[in-house]
């Protein structure tokens, strides 16, 4: 199943770099990428997007916690991706279950 080109990149300050912003902007990406305060020409960020960063953040923090999935304990990429699925409906199903 092909996937979809983004459409904006979400990232911290470490990829403020005029180089990363050009290379996304010739590909059509929107950066979103707060700047530095050492940098000297200022940038726009759009904070507003950039908040969800950090629900991005917190759900790969929340499948880190299974360890299998830290750690890497399969060997092939289809057994790791299983084992994410079920990590994430496992995740999920508390959300879901009991929501009238």
């Amino acid at each position: 199943m092909p996937v979809a080109k983004p459409q904006a990149m979400l990232a911290d300050k470490g990829y403020d770099g005029d180089d990363v912003r050009s290379r996304l902007l010739m590909k059509g990406i929107l950066p979103i990428i707060p700047p530095k305060s050492n940098r000297k020409q200022t940038i726009e960020c759009d904070f507003k997007r950039y908040k969800d960063r950090n629900r991005i953040e917190r759900m790969f923090n929340r499948l880190k916690q299974f360890r299998r999935i830290a750690t890497r304990y399969d060997k092939t990429a289809k057994s790791y991706l299983g084992f994410l699925c079920l990590a994430a409906a496992k995740l999920w199903l508390p959300y879901f279950v009991n929501r009238t």
